[in-house]
């Protein structure tokens, strides 16, 4: 699996409570300080990676000996997790949670001084580097994701084309409209959910900011109502609920597969799944495994316009860090570094550059050529909307709540979409009011 394909996956037993995450490092506000001479930098660093399948195929092994061709003295290791999130959230109760990591979604931002050492100062780095506001406190920047990443619809254009659909929808009902063809005139399941993997589903937060074209989509999170009428997550909730209760996703969601689902898209037995960038390289992978064309493989904005324009939020996928207990720190650094600016991950997996001079991925060129906009959210109520989050257990960034709408919408559960949204609601706002937001 990838990214940003989960913020904070909530599975296992052992779990770290928000406000008591973990008991973190001795060396607290500890800088990871850029090597001056590559030759001189040693030691043996532990990576840990959700990319299980870059290490099942040799990928990582390769970026590995890229890297020690300039750094010949440092040795990686690499841990791939297949349930990443919980097996680091427990990890990090100890001091023994790699040298390098991705920055797990529970982790509440003002905990990052305990755990990570320090990158640089935003000032320095924001000159040459996205995304720098989302790991930063009081000033100083505490992981940085190799890619950058938009959510959007993966689908398959021929099966799309074979139902008479040629132009993007524009608003939800349209959509809906164009599923319905979807089921009308092709073999193909029209919406896939993923629901049994979980993680998926929690991408359907990242609607946030692109329906209203709002770069300040995260603040009103953080000041006011998610599911208030016309916001962004009761847009995209609806949607998603429209889908199921209107029998045009999977007949069972609890036997869906994450792995089977991208030859299934590819083959055109699927039609549709609403993830990100990141994974456009993986379904094209499948179609050609499967003898198939990977330009069948198209990407679509979410189905919403502001004066007559597609948004699309463009963030982080999971931001490298150094532990601030590593023994290692120097090399550590090295290889945040070197993976971000020299490894070529992001063109790999076709996604947005993190260095700000880059120019945009050829997959985005359809985004170009329709005018979408591409924003980035300001992040700088992030740590309160997360905390706003793990107080109320609404669990914006965890799987739950969206296999409860899914069960809501298949008649699984009980109740009604309205009562449903309206009683997050009303969670999220006694937490904003315990916190004072």
């Amino acid at each position: 699996m990838n990214r940003r394909t989960v913020l904070a996956v909530a599975v296992g037993t052992v779990l770290l409570l928000p406000g008591c995450t973990g008991t973190g490092g001795t060396s607290k506000g500890a800088d990871a300080n850029a090597p001056d001479d590559p030759s001189k930098v040693s030691g043996t660093i532990t990576v840990l990676t959700q990319r299980t399948d870059l290490e099942q195929d040799g990928t990582l092994k390769k970026y590995a000996a890229a890297f020690n061709k300039t750094y010949p003295k440092v040795k990686v290791e690499f841990q791939a997790l297949t349930n990443y999130e919980s097996e680091v959230k427990i990890r990090m109760n100890t001091k023994d949670y790699g040298d390098v990591l991705m920055i797990p979604g529970v982790i509440e931002k003002d905990d990052y001084p305990k755990f990570f050492a320090s990158l640089g100062t935003v000032a320095e780095r924001g000159k040459k580097y996205r995304f720098t506001d989302f790991t930063a406190v009081d000033g100083k920047v505490y992981g940085q994701s190799p890619i950058g990443v938009t959510p959007g619809f993966v689908y398959n254009k021929r099966v799309w084309k074979e139902a008479g659909v040629t132009q993007w929808p524009t608003t939800p009902a349209e959509f809906i409209a164009d599923l319905k063809a979807i089921k009308a005139k092709t073999d193909a399941i029209p919406y896939y959910t993923n629901f049994a993997a979980q993680w998926p589903l929690t991408s359907w937060t990242f609607v946030d900011g692109s329906v209203g074209c709002d770069t300040g989509a995260t603040t009103k999170l953080a000041t006011g109502d998610p599911w208030a009428k016309g916001a962004d997550l009761r847009v995209g909730d609806t949607l998603l609920y429209d889908i199921v209760h209107d029998g045009l996703a999977e007949k069972d969601p609890t036997t869906t597969n994450w792995e089977l689902s991208k030859p299934q898209l590819a083959k055109g037995q699927i039609a549709t799944q609403w993830l990100g960038t990141w994974a456009i390289i993986q379904f094209r992978d499948a179609a050609k495994k499967a003898g198939l064309d990977p330009d069948d493989i198209g990407f679509m904005p979410f189905p919403a316009q502001v004066d007559g324009t597609f948004c699309a939020t463009v963030g982080p996928d999971y931001n490298q860090a150094v532990n601030v207990n590593s023994q290692h720190k120097e090399a550590a650094r090295a290889w945040v570094d070197w993976f971000t600016d020299k490894s070529g991950y992001d063109k790999d997996n076709l996604a947005i550059s993190p260095l700000k001079d880059a120019p945009l991925p050829d997959v985005l060129k359809p985004y170009q050529d329709e005018g979408v906009k591409l924003i980035e959210l300001d992040d700088t109520d992030g740590g309160k909307v997360k905390q706003i989050d793990n107080d109320s257990e609404v669990g914006i960034y965890k799987p739950d709540y969206r296999q409860d709408l899914v069960d809501l919408a298949r008649g699984a559960k009980g109740g009604t979409l309205d009562g449903f949204l309206d009683g997050l609601a009303g969670k999220w706002a006694d937490a904003r009011k315990n916190l004072g937001s």
